[in-house]
């Protein structure tokens, strides 16, 4: 399951209580978020620097629109292993665009079956997201010091047909995160 839509929709929170509810299911799942895998898999140069400063550059992932492209190709790349070792594998990635995301499904897919992945766009309108802002990241972008900022400076594509499509702005977690489990249910992803 793919979560995107913009910084504060609610992607994590829902991920994890999907991920909560499954693991009482007794089913095995994995959750892969933007914080856990930018600090490691996908760290910036920055986070890389005591291995010196060209490995750094050459293998650390910022923000512009080449390595947005990298980091979801990596998270892709993550996501089909633990799909094809049998496990249910939640993403809450913003991942702006289609292209991208695509690839994935694309990735996914050809090596399980066509509705292996399931894109959930998590839609908030901005002015929400902004509201909410939990790590300050909108405010920041606002005065300058986040450049390529999703939903300021660079676009968010949203997706033009998600397999589901979950309004965050006017529903609680719980209740969409009850939606995500409908979904996974009528798919025969879970019993």
């Amino acid at each position: 399951m793919w979560f995107t839509g913009l910084s504060g929709c609610g992607k994590s929170t829902i991920a994890n209580e999907v991920d909560r509810q499954l693991h009482q299911r007794g089913a095995h799942s994995m959750l892969l978020d933007g914080d856990n895998v930018r600090h490691g898999l996908n760290a910036s140069p920055q986070m890389l620097s005591s291995y010196g400063e060209a490995f750094a550059k050459r293998f650390g992932l910022t923000f512009t629109p080449e390595d947005r492209v990298e980091n979801i190709r990596r998270i892709g790349a993550v996501t089909e292993l633990f799909a094809s070792a049998g496990l249910i594998t939640l993403t809450a990635f913003v991942s702006p665009y289609r292209a991208d995301r695509d690839a994935v499904r694309k990735l996914v897919e050809e090596r399980g079956e066509v509705g292996d992945f399931i894109e959930v766009f998590v839609d908030a309108p901005l002015a929400v997201c902004e509201a909410r802002d939990p790590k300050g990241l909108y405010k920041k972008a606002r005065a300058g010091e986040l450049p390529n900022f999703t939903g300021i400076h660079d676009p968010y594509e949203a997706p033009l047909t998600p397999d589901l499509h979950l309004l965050s702005g006017e529903k609680t977690p719980d209740l969409l995160a009850a939606e995500v489990l409908s979904h996974l249910k009528k798919c025969g992803k879970i019993a």
